[in-house]
């Protein structure tokens, strides 16, 4: 990672400070520290367990959309490789937005492809992730709606949730259909962009505009190649399924670590919604997500505020740490075979 990257991920994480603060601040900590040391550490190893499949999943439909690419990439390889682009994710700001470009990096260093085709082959599969994870949330607060009396809370969240699902997809079909003009005017913007940089930073040289023209062609040529396989995009959306339910299945057993059930109609919308603030300056959506996630839990269930904080704080641990450390791994591997 260069200078500019490091520097703006330590103020990300200084961001994440206050933000659990504030969250401790309202919630005492004694009692969370209590309910973390009674967790019974078999079932914190199975939601490890549940953790490690959803990494599993989705990288598999990581795979899929290589594959699709004509990029021939091993099941080992593309665990590694999604564990890689997930701690991108997870140490820079803004999320996905933040890690694409390293991880598209990644994938163009282990695969021998075009940049571009990393890129295109990492918006995929986000893009595909989010269906699922839009129709599971409907799915959960509808089942929830069913059996009990929605909150106020939970309107709102229904409400944003269906302001989302019409802004992403009615936007990503605009932008799809429209995608020759937007090629234009992006072209011409970036082309003007780096010009202005380039005069500003010593010895930056810019890419001409029709250079910048065919990266985001082919850019998009990939997009279009992967669009003409629905039977490839039906496996990946189905892995990208089964890799939310792990992450269902985590949160309920962190849960269930420290003796208490939680609904899994709950956790099934809970964790998609929280995701959002993942879109946050905060590194991986740190602190952000917490949040938002202990706060619909709070809202909707009987469970006191400190049982959930808890529950909130191991399920974050897993799925924030685990492929932290080992993308990390991948990460240095990949820059010190670079290096030499």
């Amino acid at each position: 990672m260069d200078r500019s990257l490091i520097w703006r991920t330590f103020i990300g994480f200084l961001l994440t400070v206050p933000v659990f603060g504030l969250l401790f601040w309202f919630v005492d900590i004694e009692p969370v520290i209590t309910a973390l040391q009674q967790a019974e550490r078999t079932i914190l190893v199975l939601a490890l367990a549940t953790t490690i499949g959803w990494l599993f999943a989705w990288s598999l439909s990581l795979r899929t959309v290589l594959q699709v690419l004509d990029v021939p990439i091993t099941i080992p390889r593309s665990f590694l490789l999604f564990s890689g682009a997930t701690f991108s994710n997870n140490v820079t700001p803004f999320g996905q937005a933040g890690g694409e470009p390293i991880t598209a990096y990644l994938i163009s260093r282990t695969s021998k492809t075009k940049y571009e085709t990393g890129l295109a082959a990492i918006a995929s599969v986000d893009t595909l992730n989010f269906v699922p994870s839009f129709f599971f949330a409907v799915i959960g607060i509808g089942y929830y709606a069913t059996v009990l009396t929605l909150t106020s809370h939970m309107k709102l969240a229904a409400i944003l949730l269906g302001g989302l699902g019409i802004i992403v997809f009615g936007g990503g079909y605009y932008l799809w259909r429209s995608r020759r003009v937007v090629e234009q005017y992006l072209s011409s913007g970036l082309a003007g962009l780096s010009h202005r940089i380039a005069s500003v930073v010593p010895r930056v040289s810019a890419p001409g505009r029709e250079a910048i023209r065919e990266r985001i062609n082919h850019f998009i040529r990939t997009i279009e190649q992967i669009a003409t396989n629905p039977l490839e995009l039906i496996f990946a959306l189905g892995y990208s399924g089964a890799g939310w339910l792990f992450q269902a299945g985590a949160l309920w057993l962190a849960f269930y670590a420290i003796g208490t059930t939680v609904p899994f109609s709950v956790v099934l919308f809970a964790i998609p919604i929280s995701a959002i603030a993942g879109v946050t300056p905060l590194p991986g959506g740190a602190g952000g997500i917490e949040s938002v996630l202990v706060g619909l839990l709070v809202s909707v269930t009987s469970i006191e505020s400190a049982i959930v904080v808890a529950a909130v704080l191991i399920f974050r641990g897993l799925v924030y740490w685990v492929p932290t450390m080992i993308g990390g791994g991948v990460l240095a591997a990949v820059t010190a075979k670079r290096v030499s």
